[in-house]
């Protein structure tokens, strides 16, 4: 099943998650160090609704954005 939204698109983003320690400058350290940097991923939230597609009543994974904008019609 594919975490990809059926109205926009949105699909899942890639970044990096870093871990850090120490106190910082400002507040009387040494400053932030980086101690490691993983992979992680950031999906979208997507629901299950019924919706009317081309007049016909199915079930489409949409992100909340698109529900909450109004893109679907609910039947």
């Amino acid at each position: 099943m594919s975490k990809v939204c059926e109205i926009c698109g949105k699909g899942p983003l890639s970044g990096n998650r870093i871990s850090r320690r120490g106190l910082a400058k400002k507040k009387g350290g040494v400053g932030k160090r980086i101690t490691g940097v993983s992979r992680r991923t950031i999906l979208p939230n997507l629901q299950k609704v019924r919706a009317v597609v081309d007049g016909r009543t199915r079930t489409v994974r949409v992100c909340t954005r698109c529900i909450r904008n109004g893109k679907i019609t609910k039947p």
